[in-house]
């Protein structure tokens, strides 16, 4: 015990991290058992411990920010070691695998994230140039998305990974395109269907691997860091068999600086199972020779505000729903938020909007910022 305690306290050190310290920053330790938890378990066993309340600390995210600018948190550990073996050996993301995050995560009451999200019920990344306010930093996002695809009235916009609808439903009321909207969570579906109801809307329960019919503009947001690296190239060919000869198509992800085969112990094991970001290789690797690259445009550190804004509604909120959940739950909760706020504000991740055309068109694309 000691020797780990010692070992773990040297390796905060390094990131300006004291135990027990007076900083906003700095750890409180509640249970001994910490040091040789996160010493054998590293990142999986540090949220873990956080859960159970083995330790506290005042900012969440300025405590990951310290970690991972030291580096702290790229330490290789087995877990890691087996999360990339299994991505190896199997199709994480396939047909029946993919529910496993349905179920895990997207189909959780909506009342849990209706305390934090904005009333388009945006679960990406907000935009927030000119703006401090959530609410107008989304509205800012999806008007860019169809700005940057260029929507006319009366045209077909796909959106593969609907959500609950907000996107469909902005288009359509302030773009006058038609939206079929696609999802596997029935829970998401059942409620888009209501949320854009008397517009030109349709949502479909359905997987990508089935989509059919031909539209003039394809938005996927948020969806691709649930395809893994194993069907990305499936997913673009499927898109452009969807995507008329003249159309557009708009990416919106979360990206990574590295190119890897699987995501964060902790992250896939308590929120997004099976979930990968992609890098800018892999990205490149799944659209060449298919699509034609128009624009890429990284807004990364707005997803840290947008998760800090998430972090402060889901705090204030909490009381509403904390009846329905465990404290285990909400400090779960608010580790993913912080800790996702700190990887984009350090630049470990980032946000990209990438535009593909089929490259028939003989103007130049003109992007918008």
């Amino acid at each position: 015990m000691l020797k780990t305690k010692k070992i773990i306290t040297g390796l905060l050190k390094k990131a300006d991290i004291q135990i027990n310290g007076q900083r906003e920053w700095d750890i409180q330790v509640h249970d001994e058992r910490f040091y040789s938890s996160v010493f054998w378990g590293d990142s999986l066993a540090l949220g873990e411990s956080y859960m159970k309340k083995w330790w506290d600390c005042n900012k969440l995210d300025l405590f990951f920010e310290k970690i991972m600018e030291a580096s702290i948190n790229k330490r290789v550990n087995h877990h890691k070691w087996l999360l990339k073996l299994k991505s190896i050996l199997f199709n994480l993301q396939s047909t029946l695998r993919s529910k496993e995050v349905i179920d895990k995560h997207y189909d959780l009451d909506y009342e849990l994230f209706s305390t934090f999200l904005d009333p388009y019920n945006q679960y990406t990344c907000g935009y927030f140039k000119n703006t401090t306010d959530l609410d107008t930093a989304q509205i800012q996002k999806m008007d860019l998305i169809c700005k940057k695809l260029q929507i006319k009235p009366g045209e077909k916009v796909l959106d593969i990974g609907c959500g609950w609808g907000g996107f469909a439903k902005y288009a359509a009321e302030h773009y006058g395109c038609h939206v079929t909207g696609i999802t596997i969570s029935e829970k998401q579906a059942e409620y888009a269907r209501q949320f854009t109801k008397g517009l030109p809307v349709t949502i479909l329960k359905q997987d990508y691997r089935e989509l059919k019919g031909k539209f003039d503009k394809i938005v996927i947001a948020g969806m691709i860091e649930h395809v893994g690296y194993k069907n990305y190239r499936k997913l673009i060919k499927i898109v452009n068999n969807c995507l008329k000869e003249d159309g557009l198509f708009l990416l919106h992800t979360i990206g990574q600086n590295h190119t890897s085969t699987h995501g964060n112990p902790w992250v896939n094991k308590y929120i997004f199972p099976n979930g990968m970001t992609p890098s800018v290789k892999q990205i490149t690797t799944a659209y060449e020779s298919i699509f034609t690259l128009e624009d890429w445009h990284n807004f990364g550190l707005y997803y840290a505000d947008t998760l800090m804004a998430w972090d402060e509604k889901f705090q204030k909120n909490w009381p509403k729903i904390a009846p329905e959940y465990s404290e285990t739950f909400y400090r779960m909760w608010r580790y993913y938020l912080t800790s996702y706020a700190a990887a984009f504000k350090t630049h470990q991740l980032q946000l990209w909007q990438i535009v593909f055309s089929k490259g028939g068109d003989k103007k130049v694309y003109e992007s918008v910022r």
